[in-house]
């Protein structure tokens, strides 16, 4: 049983390498936060690219007027319908 408990262990806190170019590397420099670990860095980068976090973020900063206002939520609603069927 120590055996197996061990090998769990393992297969969770396993480091990996991945390879990048030197653009790359600088602009994640760039965003990471000084205090935080690169694994750190890279969930909270994914948690943060959701769709749902974007339209929260965005929420009451687009101001739509008149034909443009009605054009885009006939939009929204046609899309609507077609992920409901």
């Amino acid at each position: 049983m120590a055996r197996i408990k061990y090998m769990f262990k393992h297969m969770f806190n396993m480091s990996k390498t991945i390879t990048i170019r030197n653009v790359a590397y600088s602009e994640l420099v760039k965003r990471k936060k000084p205090e935080e670990s690169w694994s750190e860095f890279f969930i909270r980068l994914m948690q943060e690219d959701r769709p749902i976090d974007v339209l929260e973020r965005m929420r009451g900063s687009i101001e739509f007027k008149g034909r443009e206002k009605a054009k885009v939520l006939a939009d929204i609603r046609t899309k609507r319908r077609e992920r409901r069927y």
